[in-house]
């Protein structure tokens, strides 16, 4: 005779009250509830094994990320407009723009300055998929800042 496990599905009512206890909390307090559970044994343990000024350290630095954590859960993030958030796209643009252009100079210095020896052909052969990645990061910097530059500028 076989043992079979029993197997039961959630129900529907199941799914509904995992929803609602999921949406009655902010995404940032869940953010800020996980990383405490996950940093306050970690902390704890390593207390024990580091030296005693690196240990006041980072129970000093676990107070500052609790502080950080707590101030960022009592931001409402459906408050935020898209209006606010434009000067961050366009960091987030200008950054992946300069760090392609910047990753492909070191690149291209370092091919000729350490790798000198070899040829065009080698060269490509070797660094052609770093390069790839480095042109994509700054295209992609340079569609989301596209991407900025079309959208209205009305506040809403």
């Amino acid at each position: 005779m076989e043992f079979k496990p029993k197997v039961t599905r959630p129900t529907t009512t199941d799914n509904v009250k995992l929803t609602q206890i999921t949406n009655s909390r902010k995404s940032l307090e869940l953010l800020r509830d996980t990383e405490a559970w996950l940093r306050r044994p970690t902390v704890a343990a390593l207390s024990w094994i580091l030296p005693s000024k690196m240990s006041k350290k980072l129970q000093f630095t676990s107070c500052l990320a609790a502080e950080l954590l707590q101030d960022m859960a009592s931001i409402d993030i459906q408050q935020i407009s898209d209006f606010e958030l434009q000067p961050a796209r366009i960091y987030i643009g200008l950054t992946f723009v300069g760090f392609g252009a910047l990753m492909i100079l070191l690149l291209l210095l370092y091919i000729n300055s350490l790798d000198a020896k070899l040829g065009y052909i080698e060269q490509i052969r070797k660094y052609w998929y770093t390069y790839i990645w480095f042109v994509c990061l700054g295209v992609t910097g340079m569609f989301i800042l596209g991407r900025e530059a079309m959208r209205s500028h009305h506040k809403s």
